[in-house]
């Protein structure tokens, strides 16, 4: 059974990270609160796969008082793109062929429309046998230092995960195994422009009063 993973930090310096797999016993304490923690993918189990990794992730999350994070369906779409393209093309970094970046990527869907700034991150992953459960792949991401801070990284509101049931030909092919990809982002929407003032004036009584705000 093995295990790789990787991370991508947008709108921060650069920060790639690849480490081993981590070990079960780790994995099966992390998975008490999310079902299908445990599964390994399939063809079949694709959407409770990546609903028990967004899970574990918001537990995480949630232990260090960081809220939780609104699955997006752009992120989602590009994260499963990412990791059917892993499989496909035979590769497994955060750049797709021929060098599209992850930032080139989410601004290329629909999701930064309106937004004044952007933030993203990556964490992707393969493993085979146990490795390949979402708790072992969450459990592999949090040991590792980059992709433990991307997930625990404040500013991120929404994320996607893409799993295929599959891992790139040039590893362990021959065995049951699953790829993971998980996008995370934040947007800051740009201020509606501002509405001109309009004035009136009127004979009448005379009213005179004051507010303060900010």
């Amino acid at each position: 059974m093995r295990g790789n993973i990787g991370a991508t930090l947008l709108a921060a310096p650069l920060l790639c990270a690849a480490a081993l797999g981590a070990g079960a016993p780790a994995a099966r304490a992390q998975a008490a609160g999310c079902p299908g923690a445990g599964l390994s993918p399939t063809a079949a189990d694709g959407a409770a796969v990546a609903a028990a990794t967004l899970c574990l992730i918001d537990e995480e999350r949630a232990s260090y008082r960081l809220r939780a994070l609104r699955s997006n369906r752009e992120l989602r779409k590009l994260a499963a793109s990412q990791v059917d393209d892993m499989v496909s093309w035979d590769y497994f970094a955060d750049d797709r062929p021929p060098g599209l970046t992850p930032m080139t990527l989410v601004s290329a869907t629909r999701y930064p429309a309106h937004a004044a700034r952007l933030s993203i991150g990556q964490n992707i992953g393969w493993g085979t046998g146990e490795d390949a459960t979402p708790a072992s792949m969450v459990a592999a991401w949090m040991a590792s230092p980059g992709h433990r801070e991307i997930i625990l990284t404040g500013e991120y509101r929404e994320a996607g995960v893409g799993v295929a049931p599959a891992v790139p030909a040039q590893f362990e092919p021959q065995l049951p195994g699953g790829t993971y990809a998980i996008e995370f982002a934040a947007r800051v929407l740009r201020a509606p422009a501002a509405r001109p003032t309009r004035h009136a004036a009127a004979f009448g009584p005379r009213l005179r009063g004051g507010a303060a705000g900010r």
